[in-house]
């Protein structure tokens, strides 16, 4: 679709998902998003786990005006207690981690971060956008991101009636049409191959146009890594593997 000229701009909607507790790129990614003069902003869950900084993420977002939280598994977690250990759902390595973040935060955050929705619509100019981390099973969890596939997102997504659906809990970044919806993550923002944090940007003018955005912008993961150790985070060695900058910092023996 063209693009739409910024006179006849109505709506900006920043979107980001999956923080992760990357506070650097958190910051970064706040900072051009008030440069591009977004209108709203919409985080699509978890705002916390894998990297240091849950408290310092939670207190950004929250302290932001025209900002939208909505709920992820890492997020419920805290707010609602971890799965019981008759399920296995989670590992010990991760429970472990799990209580770490939690101890980061304090009490009265749990009704603040539960009060969070599943789910978000918003309805401009005849475009409807839908926010959710991901969908839910039966049983009311979040299910695997491995589910998803360009054919099956209508079904597993049940939204018939939206134009743009934003997701996370996937991690990587997808552009999806399936019937008359497109369905878009961004890629996570705090967990990325490179040290970039991912966010989307709608602009919606009168009439039902939109132009839809994949940007980026580039942050320093050194502090990151140095809190990893110096905040002796549980399974920081594999955080640093497989959800953080490929090359960038060193590994714990």
């Amino acid at each position: 679709m063209p693009r739409i000229a910024s006179d006849t701009v109505i709506a900006r909607i920043a979107v980001f998902t999956d923080v992760h507790a990357n506070l650097p790129a958190l910051d970064a990614a706040l900072s051009e998003i008030d440069r591009l003069a977004a209108d709203a902003i919409y985080h699509t869950g978890d705002a916390i786990g894998i990297g240091p900084f849950p408290a310092e993420c939670i207190s950004r977002l929250l302290l932001r005006d025209a900002t939208n939280l909505l709920m992820g598994n890492h997020d419920a977690w805290f707010a609602f207690g971890l799965p019981d250990r008759s399920v296995p759902v989670m590992s010990e390595d991760e429970r472990e981690h799990q209580a770490w973040v939690h101890d980061q935060l304090a009490p009265s955050l749990k009704s603040v971060v539960g009060s969070w929705p599943y789910a978000s619509s918003l309805r401009i100019e005849g475009v409807r956008l839908d926010f959710l981390h991901y969908p839910l099973s039966e049983a009311g969890h979040f299910r695997s991101p491995q589910e998803l596939t360009p054919e099956n997102a209508p079904p597993l997504f049940q939204l018939p009636t939206s134009t743009l659906v934003f997701f996370g809990h996937d991690h990587r970044p997808w552009n999806i049409v399936g019937g008359s919806t497109r369905f878009v993550c961004p890629g996570s923002l705090g967990c990325s191959p490179e040290p970039v944090a991912r966010f989307a940007l709608v602009d919606i003018a009168a009439g039902g146009e939109y132009t839809l955005s994949f940007r980026s912008v580039a942050y320093d993961p050194e502090p990151v890594f140095r809190a990893l150790d110096e905040r002796r985070v549980p399974a920081r060695d594999f955080i640093r593997r497989t959800f953080l900058p490929v090359g960038t910092g060193p590994l714990i023996a």
